[in-house]
């Protein structure tokens, strides 16, 4: 009969004096030592330690450990460097689609639409972005200053996503524009007279603007402005390269993070470059288990990048439950459904990095459904986007359902608002026969008008009879509307005014 871990304990101790010589073990030996096999001991009795096991009669749940540990570190990693990934997907998109290099800057002619396959992007202004990579030294980006031809806003943000400075008339510059100096890691040469200087703790540098039309101004003039830009590296300040600008129109752009196996590869492509911080120790200790770091080989076997792949979707399955479960403290009116897209940490801002702890939770949350936060959440932030997460009954919206919302006529806002619609599952625009993601206070003279002034919007599959030009499509996935209220008002800001709820209609 296989002996009981007991006798095995005592085999391999004997006296505790003396020299014990310990036979090796039997097959038969090896299955009494199974990990199905209960555990037989009285803790606490005399002869036995009082800690040391686990409970009388405990079996281990695993069968294979090293497919376990590989899976749980690869779950808890796709939650840790949500921010990174999804800032990256941007980066790889951006040069293996549209052929860009650094220091090339995308400039949408128009508004986006469906084409650009991304986290919660805005279809009423026009793009702008940009990457560079400051191993090869520091990089200027000339930016024009506000006035009467237009203005950007935005920001410039690091690899793992943290806005490093604000752009435009809240921004850096203030409106005023100029060159703003980017420079890496540990850099320590002179700052030449006349830049704004912006150390970055990464390598991998990006940046997104809204070029926004002045007053009576047009979207192809907000293009024509952002043309104005420049990004060169410091060492060619003297002779800039004529800057290279990319329109990408409606080419397919597919910045979404991969929720499989490549989630891992484009992981391993920010690890192998970037500086690790000190607070990311013990998460790339674990991830070196898995070939990803600086100096590794990145090669994993069929086994584990089969774990891999389950941990990415199994992440996806929990964000998705998570938003399900919105917490109702963080709704932005209690007795409605709507939340800010801004959910930022205790302190205001987007790092969700404390004294004690960094809240892995709620920054993957966040950078889930949201990317180019500002530095700091204003009280009175330039925009507002409420995103509506159930209905008036508070049921979760349902692809194929049709929606109604009620917008009065006097909104909350200095400049516009905008109703656009999201698929749920993606967070990014819903492909459509007639392409319609967005619906404004600029489309007001084609809708048809409620007695009041005000305007009742639809969101569905179908639009209801004569109410088209009211009305956004779904073509069938699951809703994620959001209104975004640009220039809000006190009465917004101070949650005086209060959005209705979307009724089934």
């Amino acid at each position: 009969m296989p002996i009981t871990r007991r006798e095995f304990y005592k085999l391999a101790l004997g006296s505790a004096v003396g020299l014990t010589v310990l036979r090796l073990p039997t097959p038969a030996f090896a299955e009494g030592l199974s990990l199905k096999t209960p555990l037989r001991h009285g803790a606490g009795q005399p002869g036995e330690t009082e800690g040391g096991l686990p409970p009388a009669g405990a079996v281990s749940s695993i069968d294979d450990f090293e497919y376990q540990i590989t899976y749980q570190r690869a779950f808890e990693a796709v939650l840790w460097n949500m921010p990174a990934v999804a800032i990256y997907s941007f980066r790889r998109a951006a040069f293996e689609h549209l052929g860009l290099k650094d220091n090339d800057i995308i400039a949408y002619a128009k508004p986006a639409t469906p084409h650009l396959e991304a986290i919660t992007a805005n279809s009423t202004t026009p793009y702008i972005t940009a990457f560079t990579d400051l191993q090869r030294g520091p990089t200027v980006l000339e930016v024009p200053a506000a006035g009467p031809d237009g203005s950007l806003y935005g920001q410039i943000v690091d690899a793992w996503q943290f806005t490093i400075a604000d752009v435009g008339p809240a921004g850096l510059d203030k409106g005023k524009g100029g060159k703003f100096l980017l420079t890496p890691p540990g850099y320590s040469g002179a700052i030449p007279a006349g830049y704004l200087h912006v150390p970055s703790p990464n390598f991998r540098v990006a940046f997104a603007f809204r070029s926004v039309p002045a007053p009576g101004k047009t979207t192809e003039d907000a293009y024509h402005y952002s043309k104005r830009l420049r990004m060169y590296y410091l060492s060619e300040a003297s002779n800039p390269p004529t800057q290279r600008f990319v329109d990408p129109g409606n080419k397919r752009y597919p910045t979404l993070p991969y929720y499989d196996e490549r989630h891992f590869d484009d992981l391993n492509a920010i690890a192998s470059v970037e500086p690790v911080r000190e607070q990311d120790k013990v998460m790339m200790g674990m991830l070196s288990s898995l070939g990803i770091g600086r100096g590794m080989t990145f090669n994993p076997s069929e086994k584990t990048r089969k774990a891999l792949r389950q941990a990415a979707i199994d992440a996806w399955f929990y964000m998705q439950h998570w938003y399900d479960n919105f917490p109702k403290e963080k709704l932005y009116w209690p007795d409605r459904h709507y939340a800010s897209l801004l959910q930022a940490d205790d302190n205001k801002t987007f790092t969700f990095i404390y004294e004690d702890r960094i809240d892995l939770i709620n920054r993957a949350a966040e950078y889930f459904w949201c990317t180019y936060m500002p530095k700091v959440l204003s009280d009175t932030p330039a925009t507002q986007y409420l995103m509506c997460l159930a209905d008036n009954q508070g049921k979760l919206l349902e692809a194929g359902q049709l929606y109604k919302l009620t917008i009065p006529a006097k909104m909350p806002v200095k400049q516009f608002w905008a109703l656009t619609v999201y698929n749920r599952d993606t967070m990014s625009f819903i492909y459509s026969e007639s392409g319609r993601t967005t619906l404004s206070s600029y489309d007001l003279d084609k809708m048809v008008k409620n007695p009041d002034g005000g305007v009742t919007l639809y969101v569905g599959p179908k639009a209801p009879s004569e109410l088209a030009n009211n009305w956004i499509p779904t073509s069938g996935k699951r809703p994620l509307p959001a209104m975004r209220f640009y220039g809000p008002t006190d009465e917004l800001n101070h949650k005086t005014f209060k959005l209705a709820d979307f009724e089934r209609a």
